[in-house]
């Protein structure tokens, strides 16, 4: 990871680069005691392709190198070449790889739609034909007032209660529930929603940054080139990819990222898997739900950054 940083030794590494090796010393490693990242030694590929022998520790290898090349907030192809070496070296081609290397090559729009592809196939479990906004936002021209009308009853439950303070959060955010014109598609709101309710980040460009990682480490499907990577791009680099999301600058902290991303795979429960069922459970007590599923607190200095004003839902 500071080999990706320094461009393979080419340049000096930033204080945010050295943040995220140290945190994911400390967060994902577990690892005692503080590093000094500027003494680490240099590993080559070919070394790091022998000590990491097992495919799935090679596939995060591959997927924390793929961050280290965004921490800047730049698209950066010398760093992205490096991650590249390190992928061959690892026999590892995930999707990732490929749109750090086509965003070096300028290829924007390719990235973006494959991006937007992704995160749906990750959602849905299946391709999706057609536009990704017209998926996303499916009321516009055809409202379903007994949908809405039921996300809206979840008002009515006990304080305290999941389905409650899902419907508190809508309401509190100024967010349209599904079913309404400008509500978003329920198959992707319900459990991204939830999702935000059961990690307590917050709607800010950078919660929803750290929302996704939660998420990339509960959900293991195209974790990082479906939600990790089109977080980055959009809150991070800038670049446009849904209408719904617009973009932001600068809303990775290096700290709190990677402590979403380990927060999320503690989690015994998949709220985006099929078997999920939200329904069944908006009578539960949230603090209940939190403990079952084995959700650790949110530190507050580990909070999401919220002097943006929340972005993502059109209001209704």
């Amino acid at each position: 990871m500071r080999d990706v940083a320094s461009a393979g030794g080419t340049r000096p590494i930033t204080h945010d680069d050295a943040v995220a090796v140290a945190a994911a010393h400390h967060y994902v490693f577990r690892a005692p005691g503080d590093i000094d990242v500027a003494t680490l030694p240099p590993i080559t590929a070919d070394a790091l392709a022998t000590a990491l022998t097992d495919p799935k520790v090679r596939d995060h290898a591959v997927s924390f190198l793929c961050v280290m090349a965004t921490v800047d907030a730049a698209i950066d192809p010398a760093k992205i070449a490096v991650v590249n070496r390190y992928a061959q070296a690892l026999d590892r081609d995930p999707d990732e790889v490929r749109q750090l290397a086509e965003a070096a090559a300028g290829k924007l729009k390719e990235v973006v739609a494959d991006m937007a592809r992704q995160n749906l196939l990750s959602v849905t479990g299946h391709e999706v034909p057609g536009d990704w906004n017209a998926w996303l936002v499916p009321y516009a021209d055809s409202p379903d007032p007994p949908l809405s009308a039921r996300y809206a009853a979840l008002r009515d439950l006990e304080p305290g209660t999941f389905g409650r303070t899902f419907a508190e959060f809508y309401v509190a955010n100024g967010f349209a529930f599904p079913g309404e014109k400008t509500g978003l598609n329920a198959r992707f709101a319900t459990p991204h929603d939830s999702t935000h309710i059961l990690s307590g980040y917050s709607t800010s460009p950078q919660g929803e940054l750290l929302v996704s990682s939660f998420t990339a480490g509960m959900h293991p499907h195209e974790p990082v080139s479906g939600h990790i990577l089109p977080v980055i791009f959009t809150f991070h680099i800038g670049v446009h990819i849904t209408d719904v999301a617009g973009d932001f600058k600068g809303a990775l902290d290096p700290e709190k990222f990677w402590a979403a991303w380990t927060r999320g795979s503690a989690l015994v429960v998949d709220v985006f898997d099929d078997a999920w069922d939200f329904w069944a459970l908006t009578e539960r007590p949230l603090a209940e739900l939190r403990e079952e599923y084995e959700v650790p607190p949110l530190l507050p200095a580990l909070a999401a950054d919220d002097r943006t004003p929340p972005w993502y839902h059109p209001t209704a």
